[in-house]
């Protein structure tokens, strides 16, 4: 077991409350909710500084809204406007929140979805956690294979073009133009073969053909409800690609967290029909990008990304390693 993130993944977010939002935009979200707000509770989770929180009206009403400001926050307004179109043309079997309705102001972007009544799980993972969130995943890759017109029509990245264009950092380590990034220093003796399993990562993603995945699985985009039934959320990123890359990255916390990362890798659904070296290939490309991006500068958008980004990648290496024999 490795040590636990030095933050907790339901507090990683700074984000404005509701009663510090501006009066007009609290007026125009109360009209289309047509009933006062009577709570809200901020969001914890997540490495944005946007508006998130679930609202309660007097009516009754429980909704989760979203809302980023179009002067310095352009980025979120367009990722939660993407967000709502992926959302909403999600199969039904698909087991996330729908949009409700978005709000465009003069500035402001705003979204409204379905409220989970649920929570963040703990690190490290429970097994009944861990096995509704692979549950949910399952499903959600099935019905993701043959994905509708709908989610077609939008036109997604692939991942094999984000693994070739932009999870390349071993190749550059290697060859010296990257520094080798603080959590790397376990590697230092297999840099060549890191970037020549990186450099296998597009091919096999390529194998997906119009498979959709979710692209950003990991533990603080997954609440669990009363029932113990685990919610996927945060579908901003999907894209075309092999269902075990999300696999893998959802279990890169649980073998952080002492449990058999590849045991629970090699029973899942999603890794029935990966390719040999498919594991392998996600961890060093996830390893690589996750070490790099860590050493970069502090961002606006949560005090946590960087700490978040070190731990994931030195406990995506510690089990790249360890499965070859490297550690």
């Amino acid at each position: 077991m490795l040590a636990p993130p030095p933050f907790g993944y339901d507090a990683t977010a700074v984000r404005p409350d509701w009663a510090s939002l501006s009066a007009d935009l609290r007026a125009a979200v109360v009209e289309r909710l047509g009933s006062p707000v009577v709570s809200a509770t901020t969001a914890g989770a997540g490495f944005t500084s946007g508006f998130a929180a679930v609202l309660e009206t007097a009516a009754g009403e429980r909704v989760f809204v979203k809302a980023a400001r179009s002067a310095d926050q352009r980025h979120l307004c367009d990722w939660y406007a993407h967000e709502a179109r992926v959302a909403a043309a999600l199969p039904a079997a698909v087991p996330a929140p729908r949009p409700r309705w978005t709000l465009a102001t003069a500035d402001w972007f705003v979204l409204c979805a379905e409220a989970v009544d649920g929570r963040t799980p703990a690190l490290p993972w429970s097994d009944a956690d861990l096995s509704a969130a692979l549950d949910a995943w399952a499903i959600a890759a099935a019905a993701l294979v043959e994905p509708p017109p709908a989610l077609l029509d939008l036109r997604l990245p692939s991942l094999s073009t984000m693994l070739r264009e932009d999870l390349t950092e071993w190749a550059g380590i290697a060859a010296g133009r990257v520094p080798l990034p603080l959590g790397a220093e376990p590697a230092r003796d297999q840099l060549a073969a890191l970037a020549a399993l990186e450099g296998t990562a597009p091919a096999l993603a390529d194998m997906a053909g119009a498979a959709l995945i979710h692209c950003d699985l990991r533990v603080d985009n997954v609440l669990i409800d009363a029932g113990e039934r685990a919610w996927l959320c945060d579908w901003n990123w999907l894209c075309h690609g092999p269902a075990w890359f999300d696999t893998a990255m959802l279990l890169i916390s649980a073998y952080a967290g002492g449990l058999d990362a590849d045991r629970l890798w090699a029973t899942h659904p999603t890794a029935a029909a990966a390719p040999a070296g498919a594991l392998d290939a996600a961890l060093a490309a996830l390893s690589g990008y996750f070490l790099t991006r860590a050493s970069a500068a502090v961002t606006d958008g949560s005090p946590h990304l960087r700490a978040h980004q070190r731990w994931s990648g030195e406990a995506a290496l510690s089990w790249l390693l360890t499965r070859n024999g490297w550690s």
